[in-house]
């Protein structure tokens, strides 16, 4: 492997059609890296950008080896015939990315069961089931990594205030990641969360109401600090909550600016933090 450097290694990225998952992916893809698009979105969306095939094409146009597999993350026999398909192309799976996720920013009163059972489905049961039929695979591979884009837990008030079941399942993926980091730090398998430090330009800012998206940051920011986390030592970095910009500041980039959507813009705070 070499050092700083992606290259060879094989992905297994969930919800990288677009935004984030995509970002991520691409940024590896420059590497090299081969990625298993793992996502819902085999036909075009009338209102979400990108298919599995959009993004696999955008990997090898990037650099990258892909393989589109339309999945759907609340099944387990469809991620392990994923798991087993990534693992037939590539011989192996180095990293998982959990980067799927539902989002319902509303009340109780507001909150369909059905869209809480999406929430607790997709993000927490899903992170652990991705996490779980991809660790056979990653124990012994030469730098494991799974990264689950979730926040810094906290007990402030308000971020339960406003929307307690969304907040509870984003919280559900960040302790889920930080126990599986100490059930397995000895396998030298390492389980890290990501947040940005502002809100980020995706389609899920149609869901935030009130968001400017001039106010916010491109995903790329949040690619950039993914591959600065999965290019660390798994036997030592394990267990922590990252966040986009500090990630970035520790390698050494001290101008944001080119990741602004507006630089002229003052940034929004995301979600959960100070």
């Amino acid at each position: 492997m070499e050092q700083g450097s992606l290259k060879g290694r094989t992905l297994f990225v969930t919800g990288a059609t677009r935004g984030i998952g995509l970002a991520i992916a691409l940024r590896a893809a420059k590497d090299g890296a081969n990625v298993a698009v793992v996502a819902k979105t085999a036909k075009p969306h009338s209102r979400l950008p990108g298919t599995i095939y959009t993004a696999a094409e955008e990997i090898e146009k990037a650099g990258g080896k892909a393989l589109p597999l339309q999945v759907d993350i609340r099944s387990e026999d469809q991620v392990a015939n994923a798991v087993t398909q990534c693992v037939g192309k590539f011989g192996g799976i180095d990293i998982l990315v959990n980067n799927a996720s539902a989002i319902q920013v509303t009340r109780a009163d507001a909150t369909e069961i059905k869209r809480f059972d999406l929430m607790y489905e997709i993000n927490a049961r899903g992170t652990f089931v991705c996490a779980k039929l991809c660790l056979p695979h990653l124990i012994g591979r030469e730098n494991p990594h799974v990264l689950t884009l979730a926040p810094p837990i906290s007990i402030d008030p308000r971020w339960f205030a406003q929307h307690t079941a969304y907040t509870v399942s984003k919280f559900a993926m960040a302790m889920l990641t930080f126990g599986l980091a100490a059930e397995w730090k000895t396998e030298c398998v390492a389980f890290n969360c990501l947040w940005p430090k502002t809100v980020i330009q995706t389609a899920a800012l149609t869901l935030l109401p009130g968001i400017d998206p001039l106010r916010c940051r491109k995903p790329e920011i949040v690619a950039d600090a993914a591959h600065a986390i999965l290019t660390k030592d798994a036997s030592t970095f394990t267990g922590r909550f990252c966040i986009d910009e500090d990630i970035l500041r520790e390698a050494g980039v001290t101008d944001f600016s080119g990741y602004a959507v507006d630089p002229r813009q003052k940034l929004l705070a995301d979600l959960f933090l100070e």
